[in-house]
């Protein structure tokens, strides 16, 4: 069982910049893909960035164009996402979430098992 805990998020005006972290208890293994996910009103939970546990792979929604930036801690056991250059169009719930197969780094939500509660990012303009 492995448990999420988001943090970080705030608001900020276009152009600013902020840091989320999630941290995970429980065993996170190599295989484990671990992803940010966000969720504006009115439109689907879309993926942001993932990246396997290992650090062998990572990607990125093609929205992001070089904005943000997925890593991991291993000796903390969180993953961070910092967000550059953020837009009011970034303006969602982000969540952390965990593939416990992780045999791709999948971008669909239903691959991922374990959630966060999530974090607010506004963006204003």
């Amino acid at each position: 069982q492995v448990q999420l805990v988001e943090s970080g998020g705030g608001s900020v005006q276009a152009g600013g910049s902020l840091s989320l972290s999630c941290a995970a208890s429980g065993r996170i293994f190599s295989w484990y893909v671990m992803g940010w996910f966000r969720q504006a009103p009115g439109k689907e939970r879309e993926i942001v960035a993932a990246i396997r546990w290992n650090g062998d792979y990572t990607y990125y929604g093609e929205f992001v164009k070089g904005r943000f930036t997925i890593s991991r801690d291993v000796a903390k056991n969180t993953v961070n996402l910092q967000m550059n250059s953020l837009k009011p169009e970034d303006t969602a719930v982000y969540y952390c979430a965990a593939d416990p197969i992780g045999r791709v780094v999948a971008t669909s939500r239903s691959a991922y098992d374990y959630w966060g509660q999530g974090t607010q990012v506004t963006v204003s303009s």
